[in-house]
């Protein structure tokens, strides 16, 4: 046990924040199980807290295409915290913390001493999905294809007008600034995702602290003691630089305390169900803290302790292959990312395309998985050119035998329309389709990695690794060339 965890193990918030952790399942708004819910699968639920006396829900504003905007009130205490989520239409973890929240907050149980006790010492401003006309298409910005958190000083958007109005209202003492980052960061210079990440932006280039901004600092601080429990040394600090557009930077400027917090990745969790739930207990965390003003116990010093996040993730990294090219036998390392591509049409909403990002020495680089790919050749995946009749043709067993031969890709009679990839064992093209499957930047990751005997052991279809020794992996699938 680190020193850290040993001494948070005694700390009052820690122990509190342990608890509101373990019992989340009796709070998890069941209805949102994904990430890429909408704005009418939101009112519904928030309408719902109207019949519960200690809620105060109106609509606050419209958006762009007049979607409503909430603002829930809760508590009676005298600081007044403010926080809104999902001003990036695509980054929906905080808002499904939220709705656990308000589940908490009226529950009555063995953790009656905690919801009272925020209750009883803070007023609650939650504004949830800020931007639903971006949640409506997943996307960052919103129908005026700007983006919210730069539009603090024209305040050309309605959703921004908004958010300023609210600030200047209630003049909250401390405010929330929650999104989602790159599951891509990673803690430092660490092969640990930067699962999440705080910020206490600055308020000007020099990146001056005052009382504001120290506060917000402080509180981070016992913040950062309470998740370590939870994901030891997964925990990284936004980058400080100002951004003298952004609403973070400009709400600490006009006297609100402002605490950004950031959801990354974390292995096994593409949903962010459990992310969702230390942003639950994060928030809860920090309200209490703010409530009794423990944040006073904290060093500002130790919140410049906090690793700032870095880039240095990608989906797959294969490392110390050897690539035969342009008459050389180069050893390379290979980045490749699974990027998301949104199909409203299919149950999960997206579906995967892979790309190349890096080629060479990723000795400095990490992947959430990762090939030793030593004493094999990355060979460009082939095309069976003998036309099968449909994908139907492709079962389990006929598919891993194409693989072992060294095809990713297949010809098919009829192609599928209106199909699910997730669905397709392997790449599929027309009879008249051309591929290239070459190693090269920029371009999908469809090849075989075999020994000098030319015995294939693993296949890389779309980005995803097939190790031909073990079963299929349950995140496989290829698609329409």
């Amino acid at each position: 046990m680190t020193l850290l965890n040993a001494q948070s193990q005694t700390s009052p918030i820690t122990r509190s924040a342990r608890k509101v952790f373990e019992h989340h399942h009796n709070y998890r708004e069941a209805s949102v199980t994904h990430r890429r819910f909408r704005h009418q699968d939101l009112v519904p639920l928030l309408e719902k807290l109207k019949q519960n006396p200690l809620f105060q829900v109106q609509v606050v504003g419209k958006s762009v295409e007049k979607r409503d905007i909430y603002l829930i009130k809760a508590g009676t205490g005298k600081t007044k915290v403010m926080l809104w989520s999902q001003m990036h239409g695509d980054e929906p973890t905080a808002t499904m913390a939220l709705l656990d929240i308000f589940n908490f907050l009226q529950a009555s149980d063995g953790l009656d001493s905690i919801r009272q006790e925020i209750l009883s010492n803070t007023t609650l401003y939650i504004v949830p999905m800020l931007n639903p006309d971006g949640a409506q298409r997943f996307i960052r910005r919103n129908a005026l294809n700007i983006d919210l958190n730069r539009d603090a000083i024209r305040l050309q958007s309605p959703e921004a007008k908004l958010l300023k109005s609210l600030r200047d209202e209630i003049k909250p003492d401390f405010g929330f600034n929650l999104h989602d980052q790159s599951r891509l960061y990673t803690v430092g210079s660490t092969p640990k995702p930067a699962t999440i990440s705080f910020l206490a932006p600055a308020y000007n280039y020099a990146q001056t602290v005052n009382e504001v901004r120290e506060r917000a600092m402080r509180t981070i601080v016992g913040m950062n003691e309470s998740m370590q429990q939870f994901i030891p040394g997964q925990v990284a600090k936004y980058s400080d630089e100002h951004e003298p557009r952004a609403f973070g930077d400009n709400i600490q400027k006009w006297g609100t305390s402002l605490i950004l917090i950031e959801s990354g990745g974390f292995p096994g969790d593409p949903e962010k169900q459990f992310i969702r739930q230390l942003n639950y207990a994060a928030i809860l965390s920090a309200l209490q803290l703010i409530g009794d003003q423990g944040y006073q116990q904290y060093e500002t010093k130790d919140y410049f302790k906090i690793p700032v996040n870095e880039r240095n993730l990608y989906d797959v990294v294969l490392r110390n292959v050897r690539y035969k090219d342009k008459g050389r036998d180069t050893l390379l390392d290979v980045g490749i990312l699974r990027n998301e591509s949104t199909n409203r049409s299919i149950p999960q909403g997206f579906y995967h395309r892979s790309s190349v990002e890096e080629i060479g020495d990723m000795s400095v680089f990490y992947g959430y998985e990762e090939v030793n790919g030593e004493g094999l050749i990355l060979t460009p995946g082939k095309v069976y050119e003998q036309l099968l009749a449909d994908v139907t043709a492709l079962t389990p067993e006929r598919t891993k035998e194409l693989l072992s031969s060294g095809y990713t890709t297949v010809k098919l009679e009829k192609v599928p329309t209106g199909y699910n990839p997730v669905e397709l064992p392997l790449n599929v093209v027309s009879k008249s389709g051309r591929v290239n499957h070459e190693l090269e930047l920029d371009r999908a990751a469809n090849f075989t990695l075999q020994s000098e005997d030319g015995q294939v052991r693993y296949a890389i279809v779309n980005g995803f690794v097939y190790d031909l020794s073990k079963p299929k992996p349950d995140l496989f699938h290829g698609l329409v060339l």
